[in-house]
């Protein structure tokens, strides 16, 4: 069943979803050649708690540490390691808060120096990929329309979309309902009302849509090898209207980026 959420725990949940952003926007000047993935994960986890949450995926399932750190093939649910960074590696960050009894869930893909510019493009239309869902959270609208847009744009550009792991709601508990597949048929799936919170989080490979998983049980990567990037947003119906509770501004702030014009939604 779906919790439809009231303004007050909105607020809330944007405080969640902000104090994710601020991690991101912490660690993105950190996240060069030579830094190792294990020491962000610690810098994330103290700073959560730092501002009095906690890390919400340390533990979650069993999952061993604070952030999903995933490089290049892998996909998601990368387990930090000693690896340091290199040069035309990119690294997908997501990361989770529990805080005040709600959930913040967020992810950003970061190019480690200069990439090449087939991953260039990767990074920038799956980053557009997820603003063109976001503008179908319109209440009325129905959750295969989120999916339907994401989906369209991705193959025209020839990625393959991940089928098997998708978005979903988001409140007290880190996956609520309903799932929110980045594939899937217009005017399908449940009808979006005020109050709906997801999670929208295109997950798009540079080759097959086709993945795999790792002996460790979490880490998942490309059937054929090939790069993956994935970004994700805390959307929240406002007013009929979708209105992004977490930002990505902490990291353009650090880095010196600008937002491109299709992420004011």
């Amino acid at each position: 069943m779906i919790k439809y959420k009231t303004r007050e725990e909105i607020e809330i949940m944007r405080e969640s979803a902000q104090l994710v952003s601020k991690t991101l926007g912490m660690l993105a000047p950190k996240i060069v050649p030579g830094a190792i993935p294990l020491e962000l994960d610690k810098l994330a986890e103290e700073f959560i708690r730092d501002h009095g949450a906690e890390p919400a995926f340390l533990g979650m399932y069993g999952f061993p540490n604070s952030l999903c750190m995933s490089p290049n093939a892998q996909v998601v649910h990368g387990i930090p390691g000693k690896e340091p960074l290199q040069v035309g590696d990119i690294l997908s960050v997501d990361c989770g808060v529990y805080m005040n009894e709600f959930y913040g869930d967020h992810a950003y893909t970061f190019p480690i120096g200069e990439v090449d510019e087939d991953t260039k493009r990767l990074l920038a239309d799956t980053k557009e990929s997820l603003y063109v869902g976001i503008r179908e959270v319109q209440a009325g609208n129905r959750i295969g329309d989120i999916g339907a847009a994401i989906q369209q744009f991705t193959e025209a550009r020839g990625y393959g979309i991940v089928r098997e792991l998708v978005g979903h709601g988001l409140g007290r508990k880190m996956h609520e309902e309903p799932q929110v597949p980045n594939y899937g048929r217009s005017g399908r799936g449940k009808k979006i009302q005020e109050g709906l919170v997801i999670a929208i989080e295109p997950m798009t490979n540079l080759g097959t849509h086709r993945i795999k998983q790792l002996k460790d049980g979490w880490t998942i990567l490309t059937a054929d090898g090939k790069n993956s990037a994935h970004f994700e947003h805390d959307v929240a119906v406002i007013d009929g209207k979708p209105e992004i509770l977490s930002t990505f501004q902490y990291i353009y702030d650090a880095l010196g980026m600008e937002p491109e014009e299709y992420e004011k939604v």
